[in-house]
């Protein structure tokens, strides 16, 4: 394990998730007359997180297995629970992606947000400490308590500064995820107390944890769990009916952090949690799971397509791509998990800038339909181009980072089942199609509405909110090398972890190859 790198002499994981949050009471310290100035402050202090997160990317020694950066420290000693901190290839990346996503979130939403200014910048803030805390925790109680930590600002970001049906969706939301976390919660305890049978030792540290011996029947009751809570959080199909309500009626920079980093920490709950731990459930889950996300993928593809609502279109484009997700990574191979965890990075970067450019739309119009739009490429030259560009990366344009992590997924998948490749090919079709034809309605064609000759193209405020996630998007589509060789070291680890718990079961193990990547 590497040694602890700290910044203005706190460690660095720490720092990046008190720092938010230290800012957000700062926040509150600003003259609720001074509008402009919290919105100011409130993005330095994500920007200064961003910045002070690269270290973590750049430090990171992708060649060393185990978990790096660590903190530790006891916090309950007498029940074994630790402040536990700690991250590898995967949750490296996680973690760069939510201080990014974070940073641009604020600045978009300068001028959307005019009621409770300050309450909202710094629920922002609280937001992102939580999830930073989410994908670095290394105790099993610590990341409960970010994991439910993260419900409330998100529940307050819908439901006060949302759209008309914004109580109800926010209520949805917290229901759905509330009931995934309980389940995941008993079998937390469950897990604690097996430990302690096996060792005469109390803990609820993670790597220790991943040593328990269960038996075939306790590891499928607690995969169910684990997996319902984080199935709820992805959303896959069937639970993923809260997802539409929470997108439409959220404000953009909710919806950005919704889709781009929120829905991230249920996939990452299966990579980190569920299939180490319970690697014989894993393989006898996979195929439902995986039949799950095949559904998933042409489900959402099939009613994005019938959207009249762009937001509604881009929330269910998401149920689709992260059915790529899912099956990346229950593929069990190292092509379907590097794909698999770079197609979340993907995802948090296209459809959080398809949120980012619907957002700018509706600022103007005040609407979402695309009944009402046609010909804005003619009026919004500069908003069409990077409108097309990220429409592109969605849809997975070879040389646009969505490319690469399906192109992972289905080599993944095609390894596991050829049938089940061709299958889910078929949601990369439909996403040409329902995306592309968006496109031509709200771009393309004659001005028919009046309305919106007099409308302004990008401000400078606004394309510097498009242009960096635009240039992650090319630089990954490009030259992805050096994620993916983040990724190299964690992913064989999973691996071999999962292989060599099924062997010991006395089961076949997982075929474990090197990427060509």
């Amino acid at each position: 394990m590497s040694e602890t790198v700290t910044l203005v002499g706190i460690p660095i994981l720490s720092f990046l998730i008190f720092f938010p949050l230290v800012g957000a009471a700062a926040l509150l310290l600003i003259p609720g007359s001074r509008p402009q100035a919290v919105r100011i402050a409130a993005f330095a202090v994500s920007a200064i997180t961003f910045v002070a997160s690269i270290p973590l990317f750049t430090l990171f020694d992708a060649a060393r297995p185990g978990m790096q950066f660590v903190e530790r420290a006891p916090w309950v000693p007498s029940l074994g629970i630790s402040y536990s901190l700690g991250v590898d290839g995967i949750s490296v990346l996680l973690i760069l992606l939510t201080t990014f996503l974070s940073a641009i979130s604020i600045l978009s939403s300068f001028t959307a947000i005019t009621d409770r200014v300050k309450t909202y910048y710094a629920t922002l803030l609280v937001l992102e400490t939580g999830m930073i805390g989410v994908f670095a925790a290394l105790d099993l109680v610590l990341f409960y308590v970010f994991w439910e930590a993260v419900l409330i600002p998100m529940y307050l970001i819908i439901g006060v500064w949302g759209g008309p049906r914004r109580v109800y969706a926010a209520v949805k939301f917290i229901l759905y995820t509330v009931a995934g976390s309980l389940l995941m919660l008993v079998a937390i305890l469950y897990l604690y107390f097996a430990y302690h049978t096996a060792s005469g030792q109390y803990t609820f540290d993670l790597m220790r944890l991943y040593e328990t011996p269960l038996g075939r029947s306790a590891q499928l009751w607690l995969f169910a769990a684990f997996a319902l809570a984080f199935a709820i959080k992805v959303p896959m199909f069937p639970f993923h009916t809260w997802l539409p309500d929470a997108h439409v009626e959220a404000p953009t920079a909710g919806s950005v952090i919704l889709a781009g980093v929120l829905l991230k920490m249920g996939t990452y709950g299966f990579v980190r949690f569920a299939i180490p731990l319970f690697p014989e459930a894993t393989q006898a889950f996979a195929p439902w799971l995986i039949a799950l996300a095949v559904i998933g993928i042409i489900y959402g593809a099939l009613v994005a397509m019938v959207q009249p609502d762009v937001k509604k279109l881009v929330a269910y484009s998401s149920v689709s791509h992260l059915g790529f997700v899912m099956l990346g990574l229950f593929a069990l191979n190292v092509q379907g998990l590097q794909g698999g965890i770079l197609q979340m990075i993907n995802h948090g970067l296209s459809t959080g800038a398809l949120f980012l450019a619907v957002g700018m739309i509706y600022e103007r119009r005040h609407t979402r339909e695309i009944s009402e739009f046609g010909g804005l490429a003619e009026i919004l030259p500069w908003f069409a181009a990077c409108f097309m560009i990220i429409c592109l990366s969605s849809l997975g344009l070879p040389g646009l980072n969505g490319f690469v992590g399906e192109f992972l997924i289905l080599v993944g998948a095609f390894r596991m089942h050829p049938v089940v490749a061709a299958v889910s090919a078929l949601g990369v079709i439909l996403a040409a199609v329902y995306l592309l034809w968006m496109y031509q309605r709200v771009m393309f064609g004659p001005v028919t509405n009046q309305k919106n000759r007099g409308l302004k193209d990008l401000t400078p405020r606004e394309f510097w909110t498009l242009v960096p996630v635009i240039a992650l998007i090319v630089w990954i589509g490009v030259y992805h090398n050096p994620f993916l060789r983040k990724l190299d070291v964690s992913v064989a680890e999973l691996i071999e972890r999962t292989a060599a718990e099924y062997a010991a079961a006395r089961m076949p193990p997982i075929a474990a190859r090197s990427s060509p990547a």
